[in-house]
């Protein structure tokens, strides 16, 4: 898996899971509802113990892999607010209650991991034996980021996805949304509940988003193990992320026509890569501008009530 030994790849899986193992322990609501103050002394959490990873990049591989880290960590960071939107609508949708968009949430970034590897590898493999598909990549995202400009904050209408559709053919689907299970017994068969409707509308959105944020993470670093690994602390970071941000992103006005900026601004690296070299430490820095402009716009402007 690219230049990293074996044993780093299991040492970062290790770490990953001693880090969700203390994050259910340490951080584990005791109330259905999360508190502003808890949710973002969890994201402070994540986002600590992602630079420390990086700072341990950057002394064991050098300051160009640093940056590419820290680079690729900002750009997936921000790119994963756009989840929180997604999440808001679903739950609402379905109907899923406080205590169990824990469980859902949880779930969810579980498999969106091991989904982000595989795009991951797949993705530099072809980027390494087809170079036209740089060309490719960049143009998703050019076409992603013009979408997001024109549709606004429309979001994909999860309950209308055809693998949720097949679900509710396939099998009973449950109307109480009150339980913290994905299955119930009722009336002698099992049925699923809202939440499992729920878990894969939230894992189908994930692998649409995978493909805008996967190529834009390559259009940072080859590197598989820098891609993964800022790509994995990003995603679980997420949770804690989206009850920090549920609650303000009416404040945030502009978030979204920014995100669509950064995803236009990696399809154009790419597109012109082999003329025009942009620096990873340049993009680092255009990313930062486009996301305090975001900020400052949505403070001086904010959106009417």
């Amino acid at each position: 898996m690219g230049g990293e030994s074996i044993v780093v790849w299991v040492a970062f899986g290790a770490l990953i899971a001693l880090a969700v193992a203390a994050d259910l322990i340490v951080f584990r609501p005791k109330t259905d509802r999360v508190t502003l103050t808890h949710a973002l002394l969890e994201s402070a959490a994540w986002v600590a113990l992602a630079l420390g990873f990086g700072l341990w990049i950057w002394l064991a591989r050098g300051r160009q892999a640093g940056v590419e880290y820290i680079t690729s960590y900002v750009l997936e960071k921000s790119l994963s607010a756009d989840n929180v939107f997604v999440f808001l609508i679903v739950f609402r949708t379905f109907g899923v209650g406080p205590r169990a968009q824990h469980r859902v949430l949880y779930t969810g970034i579980v498999g969106a991991v091991i989904l982000r590897l595989a795009f991951v590898l797949a993705g530099i493999a072809l980027l390494r034996h087809f170079h036209v598909v740089t060309y490719l990549f960049g143009a998703i995202l050019v076409i992603a980021g013009a979408n997001m400009l024109r549709s606004g904050k429309e979001a994909p209408r999860a309950e209308c996805n055809w693998l949720i559709q097949l679900l509710r053919k396939l099998v009973p689907v449950s109307s109480s949304s009150g339980t913290n299970h994905f299955w119930v017994r009722e009336r002698g068969r099992w049925s699923a509940t809202p939440l499992l409707v729920a878990l894969i509308a939230i894992e189908v959105m994930d692998v649409i988003f995978a493909a805008d944020s996967v190529p834009a993470v390559l259009s940072i670093t080859r590197d598989p193990f820098i891609a993964y690994s800022s790509n994995v602390f990003a995603i679980l970071g997420l949770r804690a992320m989206y009850f920090a941000l549920a609650d303000l992103m009416t404040r945030l006005r502009f978030l979204h026509e920014g995100l669509a900026v950064i995803l236009l601004f990696t399809g154009a690296k790419m597109l012109v890569a082999d003329h025009f070299a942009i620096p990873t430490a340049a993009s680092l820095a255009i990313i930062v501008l486009i996301l305090a402009i975001t900020a400052a716009a949505s403070w001086l402007a904010p959106a009417k009530t």
